[in-house]
């Protein structure tokens, strides 16, 4: 197995996208160490926010909520998966685990924040983000939740998995062109070429096939025992926690439901499905998340 590393000259000149890069070692396992790429802007002494991506995109996805909550007052920290953006890429499609994406993950956050910080999760970074807030809901002090569940198991949907082939087996894979069909309103050229940065040939996006095919949909799958047993933390999670989901989205527009029914937090907060909204949302409705997340972190006196 080799493990990749971003070429700069993919990511110059990005639109609306001017951070500064930072970047810590995580132990990737078997004895493998790789690069994690994120971002930290703001002042350093202000709350934390962490910002989650999922799955295929990276980062430049919050380039448009970062400037509103570092104006409302936040540090905002804004990691690459590994196997996604700036950060590292094993080129083993097999490599990839549930379990591994949370331990490098948690890596980062022991290394960069460790002290309670707000948190904004959408796709897989809510797979990530949700199964850590129950396992170490002190770490976290209000949630914002968009696209996204942690799921245990049961029935897939027909639009999960057919998207789960095509990641699987299409050979036709293009990054760029999947953010343009999964949002609600049109991306420039420069932004498809953006997301198309981190993957410039087939052994570059062996993490962004691995992700659908390890989402625990299925009875008897890897992921569903340590996600109950996650549940049990983030149902008692009881500091303010909002959904804002996208109506345009086919494959998780749904489920914002069960996380209100059933996270403490939830109860009495202005939950909302925003129109003009697709999946990969913070594209969409970003302002309106921006400040989904300042609302959220005011309730929960974590703002001032």
């Amino acid at each position: 197995m080799q493990i990749l590393k971003h070429d700069p000259a993919r990511f110059e000149n990005l639109p609306d996208y001017p951070f500064a890069e930072n970047w810590i070692e995580v132990d990737l396992g078997d004895g493998h160490r790789g690069q994690m790429h994120y971002l930290d802007e703001g002042a350093k002494d202000a709350p934390p926010v962490l910002l989650f991506h999922g799955e295929p995109s990276w980062n430049f996805l919050y380039r448009k909520m970062i400037a509103v909550l570092v104006e409302a007052g936040f540090r905002c920290l804004a990691p690459d998966l590994i196997g996604f953006g700036k950060s590292d890429k094993p080129d083993d499609i097999a490599f990839y685990t549930y379990d591994r994406h949370v331990s490098w993950l948690k890596q980062w956050r022991e290394s960069v924040v460790p002290q309670p910080a707000a948190l904004f999760c959408q796709d897989w970074g809510g797979l990530l983000g949700l199964r850590m807030v129950g396992e170490e809901p002190e770490k976290f002090s209000c949630v914002v939740a968009s696209n996204t569940f942690l799921p245990v198991g049961g029935t897939p949907s027909p639009a999960f998995l057919a998207w789960r082939e095509f990641a699987k087996s299409s050979p036709e894979f293009q990054i760029g062109e999947l953010l343009q069909r999964a949002t609600a309103t049109e991306r420039s050229e420069a932004e498809i070429a953006a997301y198309d940065a981190p993957f410039p040939d087939e052994p570059s996006k062996a993490g962004a096939r691995a992700f659908p095919q390890l989402v625990p949909v299925e009875d008897g799958m890897d992921g569903i025992a340590q996600n109950k047993a996650a549940w049990v933390g983030l149902a008692a999670f009881d500091k303010p926690f909002l959904t804002l989901f996208g109506e345009d989205d086919p494959v998780t527009g749904g489920l914002a439901q069960p996380l209100i029914d059933r996270i403490a937090g939830a109860e009495g907060m202005p939950h909302d499905m925003l129109s003009t909204c697709g999946h990969f949302c913070q594209e969409d409705r970003p302002v309106e998340l921006a400040q989904g997340v300042v609302n959220t972190a005011k309730k929960a006196g974590f703002l001032g």
